[in-house]
């Protein structure tokens, strides 16, 4: 049987001219993330399968690769259960990894810590546009913060690197989780019915708010309590100020400090911002994860049509791992989409260095090469990427799949010019 040459289903091989952009994009992002006093680290791939499993990944607990016990840990004549056969799993996102290693070093860490972590993620997933089964994720996360500081440098910062990549009138949707469940609660749905309703309520941008009506009934909801959440969602259409009119709706269902928290991020988001960006107020903005507890955010980019990254307050993961809460805020870029939207768009990496390849004919005497190689040298020193190689018999072929990579100038060497 043949081996086989395509890559497993929802993963992929990177070709040199997405590798290029790729390898420029990260370093934009850690350039700019370090700007705002960031600090990079990293986790492994694999984790206890006990700490992907916990029920803070909401749907992404159902995507993980598990991985076998090996050896003398892995006896397939009496295992049972699924804990007789796993032990680790491929990390889903960078968040809880994040979260253990806070919890295993915070004591050689600053408070509070703001983290830069890359790498690759995977999911079982079913594959599609811009989401695969590996990828990157792009994350920054502050450790430590109690304040609303956290989320405004988040923003800033997520904002500020898109600028830089050259993405404008996008827009950084925000909502809070106590806003979602003061809402629910306000309409009338039971505390232990709120994931079901938010479950629901994140689909109004495929289905409409008539959609999401028909599915809460259906669901076994009241019609009086639908209308009435559905009326909220009317009333803050009609209105400039979502946030002050839910204030105003909702009462004491609604904290006071969570509107006055809302309204200083806006603030000093809109103040300081240094890209070109809307930053609005979404009621139906839920964020699948159950272990946001706070302030969520979401990058709508209208060359994509759907979710470019996003992320929230996450103030009980690390409690999980230690008995003791620790405030916790992170942001998260969609790392593949932007490549695609980037690579689709014709993007030219800026300022790059000169390309020049050194084509050297086949028996060109061994004692010149030195000569060749040392003129090569020279070049790169003076800020040239020089690449040296054999001629090929298809000459022209070969230097167009240079030029295609970028190589603007070819020097010749032949044997009849020694």
């Amino acid at each position: 049987m043949p081996l086989v040459k395509k890559p497993v289903n929802g993963m992929k091989d990177i070709l040199p001219a997405e590798m290029q952009i790729r390898d420029y994009v990260q370093g934009v992002i850690k350039d700019t993330y370090r700007s705002f006093g960031f600090t990079p680290m990293e986790t492994p791939c694999m984790e206890n399968i006990a700490n992907l499993t916990n029920k803070q990944g909401g749907e992404n607990e159902k995507l993980i690769f598990k991985v076998m016990k090996r050896g003398e840990k892995l006896n397939l004549n009496t295992a049972r259960t699924e804990v007789d056969l796993v032990d680790f799993g491929m990390r889903y996102d960078l968040t809880v990894p994040l979260a253990r290693y806070y919890s295993n070093h915070a004591n050689d860490l600053p408070s509070p810590f703001k983290a830069l972590q890359m790498g690759n993620v995977w999911r079982a997933d079913r594959p599609q546009r811009g989401r695969y089964r590996q990828f990157m994720q792009c994350d920054i996360d502050i450790l430590g913060e109690p304040s609303n500081l956290a989320e405004i440098e988040l923003i800033l910062a997520t904002t500020t690197t898109l600028g830089r990549l050259g993405f404008k009138n996008f827009e950084i949707r925000i909502n809070e989780r106590r806003i979602l469940k003061a809402m629910a609660a306000y309409s009338g749905f039971a505390e232990e019915s709120f994931d079901t309703v938010f479950i629901i309520l994140d689909k109004m941008d495929k289905i409409g708010m008539e959609g999401v009506a028909s599915e809460l009934v259906q669901e076994g909801f009241s019609q009086d309590s639908v209308e009435k959440y559905m009326g909220l969602f009317r009333g803050i259409a009609e209105v400039s100020d979502g946030v002050s009119y839910l204030a105003d709706t909702l009462g004491d269902f609604l904290q006071a400090d969570v509107v006055q928290n809302m309204k200083e991020i806006a603030a000093s988001v809109n103040a300081c911002k240094a890209a070109e960006f809307e930053l609005v107020f979404d009621p139906t903005l839920v964020r699948g994860m159950s272990y946001y507890t706070g302030t969520i955010f979401e990058i709508a980019m209208p060359e994509f049509g759907g979710s470019c990254g996003g992320g929230g307050r996450y103030d009980k993961m690390i409690g999980n791992f230690t008995g003791k809460d620790v405030p916790a805020c992170g942001f998260s870029i969609g790392f593949e989409r932007i490549i695609l939207l980037m690579t689709e768009s014709g993007f030219q990496i800026p300022q790059q260095p000169k390309k020049t390849a050194y084509l050297i004919e086949k028996g060109y005497p061994g004692d010149k090469l030195s000569a060749v190689i040392a003129q090569a040298q020279k070049a790169r020193q003076a800020g040239q990427q020089v690449l040296v190689v054999r001629m090929n018999k298809n000459k022209k072929f070969q230097k167009e799949q240079l030029a295609k990579d970028g190589y603007e100038e070819f020097v010749e060497f032949f044997n009849k010019d020694q």
